[in-house]
């Protein structure tokens, strides 16, 4: 999976780089429509794990309740750039970006996600 126009909305594990964190995948849900790459985190709270917004190359935490960390992917996956972004905030676009993971301020640096870095989306079966 990971061809444009493939992608659907759902569950999935997220793994970083050879393994995930600790060596087991990491929880992840996949916006891929028009309607939930516009939701993306926002009403919520927080997340447990992170989401896949495809295909976008920015983000903005306009109307978010917590920090996030951004990793912008290029269409390889490899992460580009790992930033932490404040609500009401604008992202700078990413040129060669794809894809964008969101997960919890902080989370990614535990992950080891930093530039260079290749991650792998499993879907969920059925997906």
């Amino acid at each position: 999976m990971g061809r444009p126009g493939k992608w659907r909305d759902g569950a999935g594990s997220l793994l970083v780089g050879e393994t995930s964190a600790g060596g087991d995948p990491l929880p992840l849900e996949i916006a891929a429509s028009y309607r939930a790459r516009r939701r993306g985190l926002l009403g919520r709270d927080g997340i447990g794990g992170a989401l896949l917004i495809t295909p976008t190359n920015s983000v903005h935490t306009f109307g978010m309740r917590f920090a996030i960390d951004v990793a912008y992917l290029d269409r390889s996956f490899t992460v580009l750039d790992v930033v932490t972004m404040r609500p009401g905030r604008l992202g700078m676009i990413r040129l060669r970006g794809r894809h964008v993971l969101e997960a919890e301020g902080g989370a990614m640096a535990g992950w080891g996600l930093r530039p260079g870095v290749r991650v792998r989306v499993v879907p969920s079966r059925g997906e």
